[in-house]
């Protein structure tokens, strides 16, 4: 009997030392370095809730300044074209285009004046609206007219023509004839008069022939008026702006112990 319970107390003593073996080598794994990099954890984004559908209409107008200059001396189709509005947009009290809002258009044509007819012109669209919160919308708009300082006209497909250069081009005749006229005159009196007004007058042509009339352009800071082609529509949940168009953070509950703090 004594004999059998030292041999089931050895068994015991053996598995208990066998199990704290084990238990120190799962803690020295554990503590050393890891063999490969814990799973990635994927962040949780909180999903955004659409707001109401604000529609702009058709033919709404909007004040924007030009952020970079025009000029058919150098413009090409294709060029990026940028602007700022300078007036906010509103809809039953509500700011949904503020000032500060960038439109983003683009030069669909450009044509340099010619030498004889023909002015400078260029045409242009815009395409895109970003807020001041980054939201970014589609549209469609053209200007209607363009505060440049000179006599540049716009149409309706958003086409800018640049002044003639006929009473220029005229003056050029003129101002060279008399030139001619004088000179020809001192030399061998009348019909000196007149080979040198001839002569004259073929130099202020061949002037013109040679010289491009004037530029189209619109310098950069110009005012336009633009107006949109097509229904603009706006999600109302990125829509947070007072009225002097700056946009407003979302207001938050202010407990009693943020108010007795602002206090102090």
């Amino acid at each position: 009997m004594l004999s059998t319970l030292k041999r089931h107390w050895k068994c015991a003593v053996t598995v208990g030392a066998l199990l704290a073996a084990g238990a120190v080598a799962n803690s020295q794994e554990s503590v050393g370095p890891q063999a490969s990099a814990p799973a990635p954890v994927m962040p949780v984004r909180a999903e955004r809730t659409p707001g109401k559908k604000i529609s702009v209409p058709a033919g709404t107008r909007l004040a924007v300044v030009l952020e970079n200059g025009i000029s058919t001396r150098s413009a090409r189709a294709g060029d990026s074209l940028y602007f700022h509005t300078s007036f906010p947009v509103t809809q039953n009290n509500q700011v949904v285009i503020p000032v500060g809002s960038y439109i983003r258009g683009s030069l669909l044509e450009s044509k340099r004046p010619g030498r004889i007819k023909g002015k400078g012109e260029f045409r242009l669209r815009l395409e895109s609206l970003i807020l001041p919160n980054g939201y970014t919308v589609d549209l469609l708009a053209a200007p209607r007219s363009a505060d440049t300082g000179g006599r540049e006209t716009t149409d309706s497909e958003g086409k800018v023509t640049g002044p003639g250069g006929k009473g220029k081009d005229a003056g050029t005749v003129a101002e060279t004839t008399v030139t001619g006229a004088g000179i020809g005159a001192i030399a061998g009196g009348g019909r000196g008069a007149g080979i040198g007004a001839g002569i004259g007058g073929a130099i202020g042509l061949a002037a013109i022939l040679l010289t491009r009339g004037p530029e189209a352009q619109i310098p950069r800071g110009s005012a336009l008026d633009i107006v949109l082609e097509r229904e603009l529509t706006l999600d109302s949940s990125y829509l947070g702006f007072d009225t002097v168009g700056q946009q407003v953070h979302t207001t938050r509950a202010v407990s009693r112990g943020d108010r007795e703090r602002d206090q102090r």
